[in-house]
């Protein structure tokens, strides 16, 4: 492949652990000669592309990379309000301490995170600010994480209206716009990857988190345990609708190219999978850009 040396306007479009993708695909266009100048992400695409503007993606990607089962589960913390199951301060918290506070405005890539504003329904688009404010809002799903408020205005997850926000790229003046896509179509070669999966070993302290999941489990009725529990049913549902909304957006606003994660390769909190998720976004990313990219653009 020759050199590229193209300007890009990344969106990241949201879908749980299926975001962690977006780090495969963002390390593939840097090794093959792109320029990232604007990021617009919603929900995990706003985490991965606010940590990679702040320039601390390399820190993250090693931590959630070493991230088990069991760590997963001790990053949710349950929030015994109506609003949501889990206030979702905790993992915010963590990654402050890893990655640092940084305002947007002061992002060496242009950086804008989606959110919807429950109280008037209209998508709010957070360009300025605390970093972490702005990804707290744009992960608030709903009745799975509390709302978040910003600036005296009820926030929740930016997939509701827009899961791939093309939209505040449009005045870029990049060569480019990429936009991925993370509830494409399934593919049934990675149902066959989840059942190879193996959790790692578990050390002490993990197993008294595996104890304490499997007594809250216990407690749930054999019918019950048998069928999608509440939260598979509520996030299943949620993408149902995203990918229907997902596709009005690409219609409305093609971008120049499309980078589709199938909806099938991770369920929504499986962020242990990272190792095969990034290698899945580097893999998909090769396969629409590698040939180049007037040969390789994806129908929406």
């Amino acid at each position: 492949m020759t050199q590229v040396d193209k300007t890009v306007s990344l969106v990241l479009g949201g879908g749980g652990a299926r975001g962690l993708a977006h780090i495969g695909i963002i390390q593939w266009l840097e090794a093959n000669g792109y320029e990232i100048r604007s990021i617009a992400g919603t929900s995990m695409g706003a985490l991965i592309g606010g940590i990679y503007a702040a320039g601390k993606l390399n820190v993250y990607t090693d931590w959630v990379l070493a991230l088990e089962k069991r760590d997963v589960v001790q990053l949710l913390d349950l929030s015994f309000r109506p609003a949501g199951l889990f206030r979702g301060d905790r993992v915010i918290n963590v990654l402050k301490e890893l990655i640092g506070e940084f305002r947007i405005e002061a992002l060496a890539v242009s950086y804008t995170a989606v959110a919807t504003d429950l109280d008037t329904g209209k998508e709010v688009w957070l360009s300025s600010g605390p970093l972490f404010d702005a990804i707290r809002a744009s992960i608030a799903i709903p009745t799975v994480f509390t709302p978040h408020v910003v600036k005296g205005r009820l926030l929740v997850d930016g997939n509701l209206l827009n899961p791939v926000p093309i939209a505040p790229t449009l005045r870029d003046l990049t060569d480019i716009t990429i936009a991925v896509n993370l509830s494409g179509p399934p593919d049934l070669s990675l149902d066959e990857s989840e059942k190879k999966h193996q959790p790692q070993k578990e050390n002490p302290y993990q197993r008294k988190v595996h104890e304490w999941v499997n007594t809250l489990q216990s407690k749930i009725p054999l019918r019950e345990r048998q069928d999608r529990g509440p939260i598979d049913i509520i996030t299943r549902s949620f993408e149902t609708m995203q990918g229907t909304v997902t596709r009005l957006k690409l219609a409305a606003h093609p971008p120049d190219v499309v980078i589709t994660i199938p909806r099938n390769a991770c369920r929504f909190f499986e962020f242990y999978r990272a190792t095969e998720l990034i290698k899945l976004g580097h893999e998909r990313a090769e396969a629409i850009l590698g040939g180049g990219v007037d040969l390789f653009v994806e129908t929406v």
